[in-house]
């Protein structure tokens, strides 16, 4: 192990961030932190065809909603920089030179035209130890011509040169002892006809250069493990390659394969953390975020997908989970998404958080729905008394509408049953009890409702739920008393004398 925890998060900016790419950034983190270490985040745009405006601006605000902090980076600067690949391009050709000077890569000048005819006339061709022979390269080709072909600018690549018949082996810190054998592996492409590295060069030579002590990646890197593997040994790096972790997909709700775009799509719920509008096809796709998550809920989430820590505790914040993490308590299996789940822990950090924590988040929902320049102080006794009910931020407006607006339309259903003129009589005393009394609390008004009750006979219970409706409109809500001191007497008496005129 290298002195340094030295961890890095390298996306591509090819589109949003899905969950998964968050949950890779989050494992990082916090084996970072765990270690008193520190988090690159490195952006790989080597593939410029696929690159997306303003992807990058989206990972950065991804990173600072879930609360993650970047030690090294593209905007934080640091000492191994540039941390943006394309800035990077010129030190690729000379790394990729040496390979081909000590024998473990070559040059490739088949142009897309002719390995496409090869796809056509072999099944399941790949550019391989079995083929490479047959094709046009600087294996086959004499070194005289190939230098020639350099010199004249014709467009090449530079290939791996895979070994025919070895083990390359490794140890995975999730999976244990792993070895693939290298007739499987094809000689992928390292540095493409453009002087662009591909991800399998740029990789190990950025993670050598910025001194990377540990390689957190998906499990769907596995199969790029030997190559990456057989580049550390053929740099002569073997002693300083990082240790690797690939770990477990996040699956589908019904765990057949790995959790997609096009499954939260499907099953109504979102995948990014933030929402993500395509720069190029102006596509629109729906983030936690905006869903109503808060970022405790959804980091605490995510965190539990594939790891515990061995105990019964569900609800952790940031510093518990840096403080709790450890390798050993990642799960090698896939981690199905339950999103009913995922809500469960967003209601449990509402639950927990305080009014003013909460309320810069709970405004922007309430603006939405036209519930403007409301005094903050009123919002936070409010966001107080309606959170235990709260599961996304959208249902502050669905439980506390009625504190700011008065209802329009009444559950008169719920009434209208076991209503007469008995209760119509007693709401209307009880209004004109009150309406010389200011500032009335909770439990004044609570006394002054039950003793009324009492001197007409009548029990407390069946005239509960109409208050309620008259002061929210429908069976919900905090305790009807609170309501009322906190929307105040004249609102109070004005709610029943209208919900009276409903209840005929």
């Amino acid at each position: 192990m290298k002195d340094k925890v030295r961890v890095r998060f390298a996306p591509s900016p090819t589109g949003g961030l899905h969950i998964g790419g968050v949950r890779t950034i989050l494992f990082n983190y916090l084996f970072a932190k765990h270690h008193n270490g520190e988090f690159i985040l490195r952006i790989e745009d080597t593939d410029q065809t696929r690159f997306v405006q303003g992807a990058e601006d989206y990972i950065y605000s991804c990173l600072k909603w879930c609360g993650i902090t970047v030690d090294e980076g593209t905007r934080e600067g640091g000492n191994y920089g540039p941390y943006r690949q394309s800035e990077r391009k010129s030190l690729y050709r000379e790394y990729a030179e040496k390979l081909v000077a000590a024998g473990h890569a070559y040059y490739a000048f088949d142009t897309s035209e002719e390995l496409e005819c090869k796809r056509q006339v072999i099944e399941n061709f790949r550019y391989d130890h079995s083929s490479r022979k047959q094709l046009r390269n600087s294996l086959t080709i004499p070194h005289e011509a190939v230098e020639s072909l350099i010199r004249e600018g014709a467009p090449h690549v530079i290939r791996i040169k895979m070994p025919e018949d070895e083990q390359v082996a490794f140890h995975d810190m999730i999976r244990g002892d792993i070895a693939f054998h290298s007739s499987e592996v094809d000689d992928k492409v390292l540095l493409k006809a453009d002087g662009m590295p591909t991800y399998h060069l740029a990789v190990v030579v950025d993670d050598y250069l910025m001194k990377i002590s540990h390689v957190f990646r998906g499990e769907e890197w596995l199969p790029s493990a030997p190559v990456h593997i057989l580049l550390w040994k053929y740099f002569g790096w073997a002693d300083e390659m990082p240790k690797w972790a690939h770990l477990p997909l996040i699956l589908k709700p019904d765990g057949n394969g790995k959790l997609s775009k096009r499954d939260g799509e499907r099953f109504g719920f979102p995948v990014f953390p933030i929402n993500w509008v395509d720069a190029n096809t102006g596509n629109k796709t729906e983030g936690f975020v905006e869903a109503g998550f808060v970022p405790e809920g959804f980091i605490n989430m995510l965190a539990m997908l594939g790891w515990n820590d061995g105990t019964d505790q569900e609800i952790f914040n940031m510093e518990e989970l840096i403080a709790k993490f450890s390798l050993d308590r990642i799960h090698k299996a896939g981690a199905k998404f339950d999103y009913e789940k995922a809500k469960w822990y967003n209601a449990e950090w509402i639950k927990a958080s305080s009014a003013g924590h909460l309320l810069p988040q709970v405004k922007p929902f309430l603006n939405h729905k036209g519930i403007n320049n409301i005094d903050d102080a009123y919002l936070l006794d409010v966001i107080e008394m309606v959170k235990e009910r709260c599961v996304l931020l959208p249902d502050f407006y669905e439980q506390a509408s009625f504190f700011f607006t008065a209802p329009v339309h009444w559950d008169s259903n719920a009434v209208k049953p076991k209503w007469n003129t008995g209760k119509d009589a007693f709401f209307r005393e009880f209004a004109d009890q009150i309406k010389d009394k200011n500032d009335l609390s909770s439990a004044a008004l609570e006394t002054i409702f039950k003793d009324l009750a009492t001197e007409k006979g009548m029990k407390v219970g069946e005239l509960m739920l109409p208050f309620r409706i008259m002061l929210v409109g429908g069976k919900f809500g905090p305790q009807v008393f609170d309501i009322a001191e906190k929307i105040g007497i004249t609102e109070t008496i004005h709610r029943i004398h209208n919900a009276l005129e409903a209840f005929k």
